[in-house]
């Protein structure tokens, strides 16, 4: 589904918001409409381009479940809850995690391109009141252990370019911090996000750029995604991708081997396959790690050793990612 010529807050305003609008799309029967909820804490977001991609009549799409909020997000497990890896014990400041020796993350916005059913920050108490980042900034200038700024949220592409070149030269300007890294799932669904103003903020930035994309399944990349995420590769941003493995999305080696493919065939790096965050309400999502290990041991034997990600958990507490 091409956009072309349109702006991307004008694609974003299109994103599907009304289950029913979507489920009257998707010619969902009566009885599927009954597994579908309308969660207000958390409620559907799904940018068009993804919605239509989601096979009519099949509550079993991979692109249904990660966007559509059912039922199951209402069943209660043990050993879930609001705050599964620790973002509040790491919380320096209002809008800054300190985590791990050498990096921080700024939780720039509370603001999604769309709304994962799996997210781990879905129940996180976002500052939202203050758009701007001085006392952050003024941290980062007072610790020279800090060398790389992570820019997450929410998702920081939901910041105007004005906003975020404020931002990225402001970060640019304390001598100890050298390398600049994007989390960002936006790209998936609204790739005009990526668009000469955006990347014109690159020009003249000296600092070293990552970009850090989320796609879970190889259909969320499409000709326009990958067209996209190539002009920012033009400008010599290094682009990886991290995903979590997710039962009845990802978790089938044809799958991952597909999605590992395609991304290295367009110079993405396969980061993380991470191990579910256990956050309230996505249990159904979870897929053992034994499951998950096999899961890597068969890609090792069909795909190249850089086409393969490293399957984490991220514990709370721990130094780093914990390797499995």
């Amino acid at each position: 589904m091409s956009h072309c010529g349109r702006s991307w807050k004008d694609v974003l305003r299109d994103n599907v918001t009304d289950w029913v609008r979507l489920a009257d799309y998707l010619e969902l029967s009566a009885e599927q409409r009954r597994h579908i909820v309308a969660i207000r804490r958390f409620p559907l977001n799904i940018p068009l381009r993804l919605a239509s991609k989601i096979a009519k009549g099949n509550l079993d799409d991979p692109l249904f479940k990660q966007f559509v909020p059912t039922t199951a997000e209402n069943v209660e497990q043990a050993g879930f809850d609001c705050d599964p890896i620790g973002d509040t014990a790491s919380r320096k400041s209002p809008k800054l995690l300190h985590k791990y020796r050498g990096r921080a993350l700024l939780l720039c916005t509370s603001a999604c391109a769309m709304h994962c059913r799996y997210c781990f920050r879905q129940h996180f108490d976002y500052d939202v009141k203050d758009k701007l980042f001085q006392a952050e900034l003024e941290v980062i200038r007072h610790d020279p252990t800090i060398t790389e700024v992570i820019l997450s949220g929410g998702d920081p592409l939901s910041l105007s370019d004005h906003y975020l070149e404020a931002l990225m030269q402001a970060l640019a300007a304390i001598p100890h911090v050298k390398r600049l890294r994007f989390h960002t799932r936006f790209p998936i669904g609204i790739p005009e996000r990526l668009d000469d103003s955006f990347l014109r903020l690159f020009d003249n930035l000296d600092l070293a750029v990552w970009f850090v994309i989320h796609s879970n399944h190889p259909r969320e990349l499409d000709d326009d995604v990958l067209a996209a995420l190539k002009r920012l590769q033009r400008k010599g941003v290094v682009i990886l991708n991290q995903w979590v493995l997710l039962r009845g999305v990802n978790d089938d080696v044809e799958v991952l081997a597909e999605l590992c493919e395609k991304m290295v065939n367009h110079a993405i790096f396969p980061y993380y396959l991470h191990q579910l965050d256990r956050t309230l309400g996505v249990g159904h999502f979870e897929v053992p790690e034994a499951e998950g290990q096999a899961l890597i041991k068969a890609l090792m034997t069909r795909l190249p050793g850089y086409a393969v990600p490293k399957y984490v958990r991220e514990v709370a507490g721990e130094a780093s990612k914990t390797m499995l």
